[in-house]
């Protein structure tokens, strides 16, 4: 696995495109890929579309990833996929624990944990979701909550393995609902769950961390939210199903690392 370039920018497509529309969006990607190369791209599509994805974006720089994925590399498991299946469609990351898995799906920070450990065993790099509800923020229990899902999933991991994870902090109460984080909530969320890997990982793994920001990324607040010291990048949902848009969030985000060093 290799070191990601910063910013990270990686567009979570859900259950939205259709082959033929997911190999377009990414083919558009492409085509704009020339003028934000600096930043890694990910592009997230259904699992019906990841090859062609994979294909669309060959030429470039451009990385692929899944959605979900299952603990076991094989078995009677109907509906899930493995590893195995996602390596060999073409896959370099793997979303684990979004908060739509856990509202809809059930998903625990003990299946995070089992995920996360799957991914990493089969080379793919999981981006890890944390975040709190509107209820936990409004009774002052966001900064419990993002150590409580960190400490029964990833911080069981090794330093080495630790190393090859993404966190994407995701405010749920600012996911589809029109509410905005402000930059200065992300940011002391952010930093929040530095310290923590500083405490516990050290201060090398903990500066190496890549953190990214999930909550209604728009090109409009991009800027603002990219210029906060602890965001490295974002995972983008809405924004990140037209090209135009998802481009334009990779270069605010350079317009930020620029402006930071």
């Amino acid at each position: 696995m290799t070191a990601l370039k910063k910013p990270v920018i990686a567009g979570n497509w859900k259950m939205y495109k259709t082959i033929a529309e997911a190999r377009e969006l990414a083919e558009a990607v492409a085509r704009g890929w020339p003028q934000v190369k600096a930043a890694t791209l990910i592009l997230i599509p259904p699992f019906t579309a990841i090859q062609e994805v994979k294909k669309a974006v060959s030429g470039t720089e451009i990385r692929v990833g899944a959605q979900d994925v299952f603990w076991e590399e094989k078995g009677a498991f109907t509906g899930e996929i493995s590893p195995l299946q996602l390596r060999e469609a073409g896959c370099d990351f793997v979303v684990i624990g979004h908060s739509e898995r856990r509202q809809y799906f059930g998903e625990s920070d003990e299946t995070v944990r089992k995920k996360t450990q799957a991914a990493l065993a089969h080379g793919l790099q999981p981006v890890v979701c944390i975040g709190e509800s509107l209820a936990e923020r409004e009774n002052g229990q966001t900064l419990t909550r993002i150590k409580d899902q960190l400490e029964r999933s990833v911080f069981s991991l090794t330093e080495a393995d630790f190393s090859q994870v993404l966190l994407a902090y995701e405010p749920i109460w600012a996911i589809g609902t029109g509410r905005n984080a402000t930059p200065q909530q992300a940011e002391e969320v952010q930093a929040f769950i530095r310290s923590l890997i500083k405490a516990k990982y050290g201060n090398k793994v903990a500066d190496c961390a890549i953190i990214l920001y999930g909550g209604s990324v728009k090109p409009s607040n991009a800027l603002s939210l990219a210029r906060e010291k602890d965001v490295d990048g974002f995972l983008v949902g809405g924004a990140s199903l037209e090209a135009d848009s998802f481009l334009a969030i990779a270069r605010e985000a350079l317009r930020a690392d620029e402006g930071l060093k």
